[in-house]
Formats: structure tokens, C-alpha cells, sequence
């Protein structure tokens, strides 16, 4: 059974890996035996690190939900013209057997 069919996402386990990561990066730091300054530097380039990893992740999410939606829209019109197709041959099919029926 793949990630999707369990209901959690790729996204979804990236982003807590992520998270867990920053925390566990977060409390290492906090226990580690440097000044104030320097920790606050590496904090900070954590930070950076972490927001744009997060922005990375939100793009491509952003991309796979447009190409969704896109494939959404495709199979929409693929299944309209189906149906629509299907109705006209229906009504043909009406109309010859009114026809036929009538002529008798």
C-alpha cells in the first residue's frame, strides 16, 4: 500500500522529518559548550537553512498541485465529451426507434 492510499503524503513526511531535524539540530545546539555569540550565529544560519528548504518544499508543492489540477481539468473535458458523445447516440437511437415503431 503506497503513502497516498494510507492518507499521508510525501509532503507530509518531509515536512515532520524536517521539523524533527530542526528540533533535534535546535536542542543540540542548546547543549553544546559555545559563547552566546556564536551560538546565536549558527541559530541564525540554521534558521536561514530552514526557511528556505521550506520555501523549496512549498514551491514544489505548488507545482505538483497545479500540475493536479491541470490533469484534473484534462480528464474533465475528456469525460464531458464522452458523455456528450454518448447522449447524442442515445437520442439517435430514441429517434430511429420512434421511427421504426411509427412506420409500422
Amino acid at each position: 500500500m503506497s503513502d497516498d492510499e494510507k492518507g499521508i503524503s510525501a509532503g507530509t513526511v518531509m515536512v515532520s522529518f524536517l521539523a524533527g531535524a530542526a528540533l533535534g539540530a535546535g536542542l543540540a545546539l542548546l547543549y553544546a559548550p559555545k559563547s552566546g555569540k556564536e551560538m546565536r550565529e549558527t541559530i541564525a544560519d540554521l534558521t536561514e537553512d530552514a526557511v528556505d528548504k521550506i520555501k523549496e518544499y512549498a514551491k514544489d508543492a505548488q507545482d505538483k498541485i497545479k500540475t493536479a489540477i491541470e490533469d484534473g481539468k484534462e480528464t474533465i473535458v475528456e469525460k464531458k465529451s464522452i458523455l456528450a458523445s454518448a447522449i447524442e447516440a442515445g437520442r439517435e437511437a430514441m429517434h430511429k426507434e420512434k421511427e421504426r415503431t411509427s412506420a409500422s
